[in-house]
Parts: structure tokens; sequence; C-alpha cells
């Protein structure tokens, strides 16, 4: 149940009397007396039932907005739950992604460092075996000098010994045949032989070391060996039996003969002469090279001979299709070779021929001239057609506003107006001077805007 309003359109409303029992009230009807009006009690506060409504309204309208306020909260709210756990798994996947890669790169960097340590062993093992095999290879070859050294001391032992022995076995025949009880300082003439073939043998040693001249040292110890061998021999017959005498003279040469290739060995050490094997070997690579070189050279003159045979077929070619397509210049042309004494058509004939008959280039005819010229002017003809191409005249930078444009050609009127001197106003020197400058301007732009089309 509402009250009603205590005010109405502004003004105070009077009180409704309440009738609790209608039935009494019409039984017992009371005295008239006086009506007393009402008045309202000021403790009781007014009702304003307008207000009342407005504020439910409000009230209605502050709940609506709340619900809405809470449901688009929670609407929100599960809406960052969601991107929450979207970003967190986007996240997880991130970080995982992130730890495989770290995973991988670490990884590659250790099969990288991995790698790089291999081929660092591998390499100090190349290394080391390179050392090791340079310095077996240097081993070896000292090893092989060293043996070379020791054979070659070797060799020169025997030989010196060998060269004693024989001087030994020669020397009593000789002294035999020059003893004499009277002159018994003679057989000093023995031992002077033998040392002087010694001697010379010695400086011929000498002279092959300081890599000097060493033939007349072994040609005069070869005289002093021939010598004590023929006393030898001389003696040996007559004093002893054959048997003595040849080996006594064959001692007397054995002895240089076996030194003097000791020295021979030398001397060609020295000289670098090479041997019989390495001859052979040279000679053998030597062939080899010849024949590679023949067979090269048999490959070049077949490419060779095969080229021409192209450059033949080419030529003949190119002949029967001259004669085919030009045969007015190909008559021409063989006159002509024939006249300067060729067996064919040269280019120069060819040239000659064409500049003969047609006063220019080969290929070139007053009819090809005459159609591209034509072709030419077509284009022009199209182009300025075209208005994207075609070349616009600039405006004149000398026309001013006070200067009329010339009227155009009326068909009404026979012939146009005529303009006279003085009509219009000259023009100040420095009007004049800008204008000037004005166009040269101008004619340079255009200038440039052409060159660069």
């Amino acid at each position: 149940m509402t009250t009603s309003p205590p005010q109405v359109n502004g003004h105070s409303r009077a009180a409704v009397p309440v009738i609790r029992d209608w039935r009494a009230a019409f039984d017992v009807l009371p005295a008239a007396q006086p009506v007393v009006a009402p008045q309202p009690d000021p403790a009781a506060p007014a009702v304003d039932l307008v207000a009342q409504a407005e504020a439910d309204a409000i009230r209605t309208k502050a709940y609506a907005d709340a619900e809405e306020q809470r449901v688009k909260a929670e609407a929100a709210a599960e809406a960052l739950k969601i991107k929450a756990a979207e970003e967190a798994r986007k996240a997880k996947i991130a970080n995982d992604k992130a730890e495989r890669r770290a995973e991988e790169e670490q990884a590659a960097r250790a099969a990288r460092i991995a790698e790089a340590e291999r081929k660092r062993a591998a390499a100090e093992r190349g290394q080391q075996e390179d050392e090791k095999a340079h310095q077996e290879q240097q081993a070896a070859a000292a090893a092989a000098q060293e043996d070379i050294a020791k054979a070659a001391n070797t060799w020169r032992g025997y030989a010196i010994a060998f060269y004693t022995v024989c001087a030994i076995v020669a020397l009593p025949v000789q002294i035999a045949a020059f003893w004499d009880p009277k002159a018994w300082w003679l057989v000093i003439a023995p031992l002077m032989l033998e040392g002087a073939a010694l001697v010379v043998t010695k400086g011929a040693a000498a002279a092959v070391a300081a890599n000097r001249p060493h033939w007349h040292y072994r040609a005069v110890a070869w005289m002093f060996a021939f010598i004590a061998a023929g006393i030898n021999l001389k003696h040996g017959l007559d004093a002893f039996d054959p048997a003595t005498a040849i080996g006594t003279a064959f001692a007397s040469l054995a002895g240089p003969g076996v030194w003097d290739l000791h020295e021979h060995g030398r001397i060609r050490k020295r000289d670098g002469v090479p041997t019989r094997r390495e001859r052979r070997r040279a000679k053998k690579v030597e062939k080899d090279l010849a024949a590679a070189k023949a067979a090269q050279q048999a490959r070049e003159e077949a490419r060779e001979q095969a080229r021409q045979e192209a450059v033949e077929a080419i030529e003949k070619r190119l002949a029967e299709q001259r004669a085919q397509e030009f045969p007015t210049e190909w008559k021409y042309a063989l006159k002509l070779a024939i006249a300067k004494g060729e067996t064919t058509v040269t280019e120069p004939i060819w040239e000659q021929t064409w500049a003969d008959l047609h006063a220019a280039d080969p290929g070139v005819t007053a009819n090809s001239v005459s159609a591209r010229n034509a072709a030419a002017k077509h284009m022009q003809r199209v182009l300025e057609r075209d208005p994207a191409s075609t070349p616009r005249k600039p405006a004149s930078s000398q026309r001013v506003i006070q200067v009329k444009a010339p009227a155009k050609r009326s068909a009404y009127r026979p012939t146009p107006p005529r303009r006279k001197p003085n009509d219009t106003p000259k023009f100040h020197p420095v009007a004049r001077a800008l204008a000037a400058d004005a166009k040269r301007q101008s004619n340079a732009t255009n200038t440039q805007q052409e060159e660069s089309r």
C-alpha cells in the first residue's frame, strides 16, 4: 500500500479522513459540530511516491549495472584466465623450444669442439708422423751417407793396400835388375821409380780434390807404371821364368790401375757424371717425352686439319649461298677474282664487288635504304600521333601579357589583320635582358630533356 503524495502540483494537499466503521457512522449521526480543518503532523514525514519510484528505478538500474559489471568482470576475469593460460602455454612452448634449441646448440658446440679437437689431434699426429718420417728419412740418408763414406773409406784403404802389395811384389825383380856389386847404389832406382809413381798418383788425388786438371798426373803415373812393368817383364824373362816375369809386370800395372779406378770414381762423383743406370733411365725418359711430344703434335695436326676442313666447308657453303641469293653480284665477283688472279672469291673481293655495284657495304642496297627511310618516316608519324611521345613546343618566353597572340585565319576574311610597327609598347632594356636569360635557360632545359630521352 502506497501513500498519496503530500503535495500536488507544488501545493499542499489536505489529509483524507479515514472512516474506520462506515456502518456505525450511518447508524448514529452525531450532532452537528463545527468542522475544523486538520493540520498536518509536523513530526510525520511526507512520502514522495515519484521520488520513491525514481529511487526504485535508480536502485534497479544500479543493480542491473552492478550485475552487468559483475558479468563483465567475470567474463574479463575468465578471459584473463584463458589469456594467462594461453600465454603460459605459449611461454612453456617457447621455453621448451628455447631449451631444445639450447640443447641442440650445446650439442652442436660440443660436436664442433670434438671435431676441432679431432682435427687438431689428427693434424698433430700428421705433423708428428711427418716429423718422424722426416727424421727417419734424414736418419736413412745419414745412414746411407755413412755407408757410402764407409764404403769409400774401405775402398780407399783396399786400393792403398793393394797398391802397397803390388809394389812389394814388383820391387824384388826390379832391384835384382839394377843390382850390381860394383854399383850397389843403383838399387835406389826401383825405389825411385815406384816412389815417383806413388807421388804422381797423390798429385792426381790432390788435383781432383782441388777441382784442378788431373789428366797429366794420371798420364805420368801410367808412364812410370809401364816402365816398371817393362823392367820386370824383361828381367823376369832373362833371369827367372815367364811366370815371374808376367806376375811382376802385372803387379807393376795393377797397383796404379786400381788406384786410378778409385780416383776415376771420385772424379765422376765430383763432376756429377751419371751412371749407366741413370743414363739408361734418362734415355728412357727422353724417349717417352719424345713419344708424348710426337703424339701431341699429331693430335694438334689432326685438330688443325679438322679445323681447316670445317673452314673450307663453311666457305663452300657461304659461296653456294651467295651464288644462289646474289647471282649478279656473284658473277661480277668471279670476274673480279679472275682479273686479280685469285682462285676463289675472298672477302676483300666480295666487299669490292658490293662497293662497285651498290656503292655501299655488303648487304646494303638502294632498296634497303629506301625501306629503312620509309619505316623511319612511318614511325615518326606514329610518334607524332601519340600524345605520350609527341614532343611539345615550349611556350615562348618573349611573349608577355601586353603582346597579343596572332589571330587565327578566318574563313570569312580573305586575309588576317596585319600588325603594324610600334603598335605594341617596346620592352624595357632590363626586361629584354631578363627575357633573353629566361629563353637561354629554357633552351638549355629542353636540350637536357631531349638528351635524357
